[in-house]
């Protein structure tokens, strides 16, 4: 069932299997789901392979002609795919792994020793968002090599993937800036040679019991609830104000220093850099009562987060990226896209068409999205690229045509037919965890996406060809 090739340089597959790999898969053929052989057989790509092969030369370059052999790609390839397909931690991924003989054939191990976690990490993250991109895009183009999608029929949504960072609140906010500069000074001291000039003081305590101040000042109310969190938020920022003095002061003198110092006092700047900025915002919302602040940072660890409000009534507000879904048929997400800024919807719908076009040569008969999609701009200029329906409501019109139209049959069949896409969206975030990117920075959320988006459309294009085979 597995064809395993002989070991080589290139590493792309593992060693030709042993008898007793043999009987083994014989034993637990029956136990295979059908969309999962399937998708064995999908991914027996060599374009596939060959992606995750040079994106682990890239990383490891020395790798190929000295040291112990890496992991093969396949493995590296099937291993992160069934992590997302199941929504596993690395660890669980390791231990479902080991445990289960479906899993090992799956990820062509046999008997073979599993990658640990932290092996696993390191493997992933050589797979950059671009690498993963051009992933999804091969296996598109399988998918229309084997008719499962033609893109007669479009639909694109728009959805927010949350970073994993906690609420935001500005006290918070001080009180992790304070945290980890602390640590930092730690650390370089510990790795300076005859240790720092001055002492170092931890004003940590003093951090969290102004913390704990603010906290308990905004539990009252009126008047006087104001000037105590006042008060205690002008404690926390001075406080805060003397670990950063320190951390610059740390800065200075190991400014001159080579090799790990050096790396050390970089990450340190960038952080007194966020910590300045926090404590901008904070002076300007607290004390001044300015509402508005530019490029607010809602996360010293992920400062790439965005304020999203898409108006839902159980999450007003969201943490994280604006990200793009866009479906063909039998639920093959052709296009995916994370945006570094969020866009409004109504800039959308023309790129979405121009890539649709770009991926199957030819634009969709049909293109359905929500009302946040709609213009008179952007409905001519999809039509005028030779879109025959353009399902796209305009919720707020009072032309009589305008309403007419709408309440023909096939704009309503392409409205029910958009439904699907949130649907998807749900399934990704419910099944392959597109609600949190359990992945860090900008390049982290690029990459939980793709593969999030190519566990989906594996799943959905194997179950297409099972019912196919029959």
């Amino acid at each position: 069932m597995f064809p395993y090739v002989l070991p080589n340089m290139t590493c792309r597959k593992h060693a030709q299997p042993s008898l007793w790999d043999g009987l083994l898969t014989a034993e637990v053929a029956d136990l295979w789901e059908p969309w999962m052989r399937q998708v064995d057989q999908l991914l027996d790509d060599d374009e596939l392979l060959d992606s995750v092969y040079e994106a682990q030369g890239k990383r490891r370059p020395q790798s190929r002609r000295r040291g112990r052999p890496q992991t093969p790609a396949e493995v590296v390839l099937r291993m992160l795919l069934l992590k997302h397909i199941r929504n596993w931690s690395y660890e669980t991924l390791e231990r479902e792994v080991r445990a289960n003989l479906v899993y090992r054939g799956f990820c062509r191990l046999g008997l073979a020793k599993v990658p640990d976690a932290k092996t696993m990490v390191r493997q992933g993250q050589a797979l950059g968002p671009e690498v993963i991109a051009a992933l999804h895009q091969r296996l598109v183009e399988l998918a229309r090599q084997k008719r499962i999608v033609q893109g007669r029929k479009l639909r694109v949504d728009t959805t927010v993937v949350e970073t994993n960072i906690h609420y935001p609140t500005d006290s918070s906010l001080l009180g992790d800036g304070a945290r980890v500069l602390t640590r930092m000074i730690k650390k370089i001291a510990a790795a300076k040679k005859g240790g720092l000039q001055r002492k170092i003081r931890d004003r940590m305590r003093s951090v969290q019991r102004r913390v704990l101040e603010v906290a308990l000042a905004a539990r009252r109310k009126g008047p006087i609830g104001e000037k105590r969190k006042e008060k205690a938020y002008r404690r926390l920022l001075r406080v805060t104000r003397q670990v950063l003095n320190q951390a610059q002061r740390v800065r200075r003198e190991i400014s001159n220093q080579g090799g790990g110092l050096k790396a050390l006092g970089q990450q340190l700047g960038v952080m007194t850099d966020r910590v300045k900025q926090v404590m901008r915002q904070t002076r300007a919302r607290i004390l001044r009562g300015e509402t508005h602040h530019p490029d607010k940072l809602v996360s010293v660890f992920e400062p790439h987060t965005e304020i999203i409000r898409k108006g839902k009534a159980s999450r007003p507000t969201e943490f994280g990226k604006m990200v793009k879904i866009q479906e063909a048929e039998n639920q093959i997400i052709t296009s995916y896209e994370v945006f570094a800024e969020r866009p409004s919807d109504s800039e959308l719908l023309v790129p979405a068409v121009e890539a649709h076009e770009k991926c199957f040569g030819h634009v969709p008969r049909m293109v359905a999205a929500d009302g946040g999609f709609y213009s008179q701009a952007n409905e001519q200029a999809v039509q005028q690229k030779g879109v025959k329906w353009v399902s796209v409501p305009n919720r707020h019109t009072r032309s009589e045509p305008r309403r007419q139209l709408q309440k023909k049959r096939w704009f309503k069949k392409g409205q029910r037919w958009r439904c699907g896409c949130e649907g998807r969206i749900s399934v990704l975030k419910r099944r392959h965890g597109l609600n949190r990117s359990r992945y860090r920075g900008q390049e982290g959320i690029e990459r939980w996406v793709g593969l999030g988006v190519i566990a989906d459309n594996l799943m959905s294009m194997g179950r297409v060809m099972a019912r196919a085979a029959g």
